[in-house]
């Protein structure tokens, strides 16, 4: 399974390092970060782009990560030229989880672990887990991964389970084991739960008000074309909850149409038995926060009208002069409106819910070495290295319409493109 784990800075410095099966030479980190560095989005996105590594890139599809989530390492060093370890890699809170493999595993599994020891790390140190969280809980680190990984296999991840058998740092008890000299941090004996048929679940739990707190976030993304009109959509979503009931509660959650949900995936604590038979979520939820499952919906366009719509122009200057310079001038015009028809969007007594955070992506062709660009709501950032220009709206005003516009240098020794360049519209 999993020889090796290690944990990289943002800088590519070596945070975290521990091997469970035989010694993994870093030199896989270098071969790791070789090919994340070159990435645009690796650490930073756009803002955090130069000008020596953007001219490198051949076209904006390399503005996305370039690092795949597996990688077959050559370890040519010691001798055997066909021996090779896969590397697989995260990237979370701008640290990058990488866990080497010997042979060849379930990638979903792999990945999963990582971002188990990443929500883990989160849960114990705040969140973002971030470098400085790291170096300031070394031993805590060290000792979550003893208890997640038995010899590089996936032991106990469930965070009541952890919690109890490791307890969280606090400032008292840093003090308390600086004095005393004791481990105060480490339980004496195994959690209650871990030899019973609940892992997740605390025992004797027990609160004077019993409550749980559900949230369901979904996320939705489609393609609209420049009339408007909804040619794909993919819905995916979560559901959060926060539990707080004593003893061992039994609950069920049903759907109001429970046939529009798909490919779902569930917490341990779910009866998955019973969701295929009568599609209902039957459960006994852990203590604390968890996320009780994740879908996706069915495909379907007609019941997705977006809130706000983009309507682009682009002129690349086909009845414009040639300039001395071998340029030419184009033009650009965005425009957003807010959909008021809309089936995301419901009205209250407080009145209609607000459309926040929208921000707008241009990826402009090869033909367009420079762009002027004004916006009346806003700010704008053009990228001339990446050829990318970042439209940040924030807040819709329903009386007032964002517009950007402004003219391109244009190459005229490139080809005209004979579409116009899509536009990622994110709120």
């Amino acid at each position: 399974m999993i020889q090796s784990l290690f944990l990289l800075s943002p800088t590519g410095e070596i945070l975290i390092e521990r091997h469970f099966r035989d010694n993994t030479p870093r030199s896989i980190c270098q071969y790791y970060w070789d090919k994340a560095s070159v990435s645009l989005n690796h650490h930073g996105g756009l803002a955090a782009t130069s000008a020596s590594v953007s001219t490198s890139l051949a076209s904006s599809d390399s503005l996305f990560d370039t690092v795949p989530p597996v990688l077959e390492v050559p370890l040519t060093h010691q001798g055997s030229s066909n021996k090779s370890l896969y590397l697989f890699s995260i990237l979370r809170d701008g640290l990058s989880y990488l866990a080497a493999c010997p042979s060849e595993v379930s990638p979903l599994l792999v990945l999963e672990f990582l971002h188990r020891v990443a929500d883990t790390f989160s849960d114990y140190f705040g969140n973002p887990a971030d470098e400085n969280a790291i170096k300031e809980n070394f031993s805590t680190v060290y000792q979550l991964l003893e208890e997640m990984l038995d010899h590089g296999w996936p032991l106990t991840t469930e965070p009541n389970a952890l919690q109890d058998m490791i307890r969280p740092p606090t400032v008292m008890g840093k003090i308390t084991e600086v004095v005393t000299g004791s481990n105060a941090v480490v339980a004496e004996s195994l959690p209650k739960g871990t030899i019973s048929n609940m892992p997740w679940r605390k025992a004797g739990v027990k609160y004077a008000q019993n409550e749980i707190y559900v949230d369901i976030v979904e996320e939705i993304d489609a393609i609209v074309d420049v009339t408007g009109r909804v040619v794909s959509t993919d819905v995916s979503g979560s559901i959060q909850a926060q539990s707080h009931l004593s003893g061992v509660p039994d609950l069920l959650m049903t759907f109001k149409d429970p046939d529009v949900i798909d490919d779902c995936s569930f917490h341990p604590c779910v009866r998955y038995t019973r969701f295929e038979l009568d599609r209902v979520v039957s459960f006994v939820p852990p203590d604390g926060n968890f996320e009780l499952m994740k879908y996706r919906t069915k495909n379907n366009s007609s019941i997705l009208n977006p809130p706000i719509s983009c309507i682009p122009q682009f002129s690349y200057g086909e009845t414009k002069h040639q300039n001395t310079n071998g340029t030419q001038q184009g033009s650009v015009s965005v425009m957003i409106n807010i959909q008021p028809n809309s089936c995301l969007t419901f009205t209250s007594k407080k009145g209609s819910l607000l459309i926040e955070e929208v921000s707008c992506t241009i990826s402009f062709p090869k033909i367009v070495k420079t762009a002027n660009l004004t916006v009346n709501m806003g700010n704008v950032l053009y990228d001339e290295a990446a050829k990318v220009a970042k439209w940040v709206i924030g807040k819709l005003d329903q009386t007032k319409k964002p517009h950007l516009q402004g003219s391109m240098l244009l190459n005229a020794n490139e080809d005209t493109p004979e579409e116009n360049p899509p536009l990622q519209l994110t709120w």
